[in-house]
């Protein structure tokens, strides 16, 4: 009884093909395979072998033929481009053989041996070209709905965008199939940057190969054929140079890098000497936007917005977290310009949690009035809380200052009220109180001041801690477009 060996001849290169996969053609009676695929073996084949063509898209015949010449007492040798068990022919001859043993009287199928060689797979080529693309956990997924329903190919695409895979995509598009590919791009942008690193590269490893670095975002799908693999970075994969790089976490995370007396930690190429504080909280940062579900939001609003949830851990702040048109960036160039210096808080909490390296950087007080002697006397001469009589102070004190509200509802409502009559004019107003009670309403009352740029946190949330950590993002906006914060920590 003779038997079959499955081999992946690679990509389409003669360097790319094992030792292993050509001594088996050496030894081969027969070898069956898509006739292109001969061209790249044809110097290894001894005399007399038989090489036999089924044609493209008869895979089945492929391995029946391979079956009858085995059950001859041959040793066969199935061929497959790149892996043959990456949708190659290596399932349908194991496929086979269990069918052929369960049916054909004889039982001649099970004394038949079958052997699997790997070969270099085309998207381990096409990484190799690009780089370090596949550094980290990745999956591999077909466009191709022959054999496989779209519905199920696009649960998949979903899964692997979501959980944030590095993504090899084959057989991305046909003359029959143009759309899928848009699709997969759409699906994609739904939870990556539109900067996420892709690349594709046609015919690798052969004559005519191109290798192509782009961004999610700027990917054309008609650049690309079914002669080309696609490979989409995750959210830590970046672009240096022609190349991508997905860290494998040696940088990127625990590990340190002794050098003389320093220690230098790096994320994503960004060297951070000494600071393992703002190592982490960049990680975080990218973590938080590969995972927002929109995103496309102007950078001014996706600072705050990343400040928000890295605080509270809490996603629902892309659907609350309110910010007028360039709020972030208007206070912000008020502090470099030096007309804000200061920043006045409801509870002192707030003012604690500003970070004292900006303050100092950019020469910004933060002031919290509640322990002022004046404010218990006027709290309990006026019938007011002491937050409010604390924001009466300030104003006196500070009109053009920036307002940060954390806990008390009826501190923002006091400002509102002050505003109306004329005695204050603020450089902006943060509005993140928290609670139950007038908590809603003390938002809503912020909003009419068109004029004014807010930030508010809508709903019942908010808290000190959102409040100061929103008065920190505008407070190092010059760090946005980088995506570098805590360098003040």
């Amino acid at each position: 009884m003779g038997r079959i060996i499955i081999a992946g001849i690679g990509p389409g290169s003669k360097e790319d093909i094992t030792p292993a996969v050509l001594e088996a053609v050496r030894q081969a009676d027969v070898i069956v395979g898509y006739k292109y695929y001969f061209q790249f073996i044809e110097s290894y084949v001894k005399d007399g072998c038989k090489c036999i063509d089924t044609g493209m898209k008869k895979e089945r015949e492929r391995a029946e033929q391979a079956f009858h010449l085995a059950e001859q007492g041959k040793t066969v040798v199935v061929i497959s481009s790149g892996d043959a068990g990456i949708y190659g022919m290596a399932p349908l001859i194991y496929e086979m053989k269990r069918q052929r043993t369960a049916t054909v009287v004889s039982g001649s199928a099970a004394d038949i041996e079958v052997t699997t060689l790997p070969g270099i797979s085309a998207f381990q080529k096409a990484a190799s070209l690009l780089g370090a693309p596949i550094g980290h956990d990745m999956c591999i997924i077909s466009l191709s709905d022959l054999m496989t329903p779209w519905e199920v190919i696009e649960r998949r695409i979903r899964a692997a965008a979501t959980t944030d895979f590095v993504t090899a995509v084959y057989n991305p598009k046909s003359h029959g199939r143009y759309w899928q590919l848009y699709r997969l791009q759409e699906l994609f942008l739904q939870e990556r940057s539109a900067d996420t690193p892709v690349g594709y590269v046609r015919q690798a490893g052969r004559e005519d190969q191109s290798v192509t670095v782009t961004t999610l975002g700027a990917f054309d799908p008609e650049a690309v054929d079914m002669f080309t693999v696609i490979l989409i970075g995750n959210s830590q994969s970046y672009i240096e140079g022609d190349k991508i790089i997905t860290p494998r976490g040696y940088y990127s995370s625990k590990k340190q890098v002794a050098s003389c007396e320093t220690t230098a930690y790096t994320v994503s190429g960004d060297s951070v000497a000494g600071k393992p504080g703002q190592q982490i909280m960049m990680e975080s940062f990218r973590t938080i936007k590969g995972e927002l579900h929109r995103k496309d939001y102007p950078l001014d609003h996706l600072w705050a917005l990343l400040h928000a949830i890295h605080t509270t851990a809490d996603f629902d702040m892309e659907d609350i977290l309110f910010t007028d048109p360039d709020a972030v960036s208007i206070i912000y160039n008020k502090v470099k310009e030096g007309t804000l210096k200061t920043i006045v808080t409801d509870v002192t909490m707030v003012t604690s949690g500003i970070r004292k390296g900006a303050l100092s950087r950019l020469g910004i007080e933060a002031k919290c009035y509640l322990s002022d002697p004046r404010v218990a006397e006027m709290a309990a001469q006026e019938g007011i809380t002491r937050t409010q009589a604390g924001i009466r102070l300030a104003v006196e004190e500070h009109p053009d200052a920036l307002y940060a509200f954390g806990n008390a509802p009826t501190a923002l409502m006091e400002l509102c009220d002050l505003i109306r009559r004329g005695k204050a004019h603020p450089a902006g107003i943060i509005a993140a109180p928290v609670g139950f009670v007038h908590v809603r309403e003390s938002k809503h009352m912020v909003k009419p001041f068109k004029d004014i740029p807010k930030i508010i946190v809508e709903g019942r949330k908010g808290g000190s801690n959102l409040a100061a950590t929103l008065c920190n993002a505008i407070l190092t906006f010059d760090d946005a477009e980088q995506l570098k914060p805590g360098r003040d920590l």
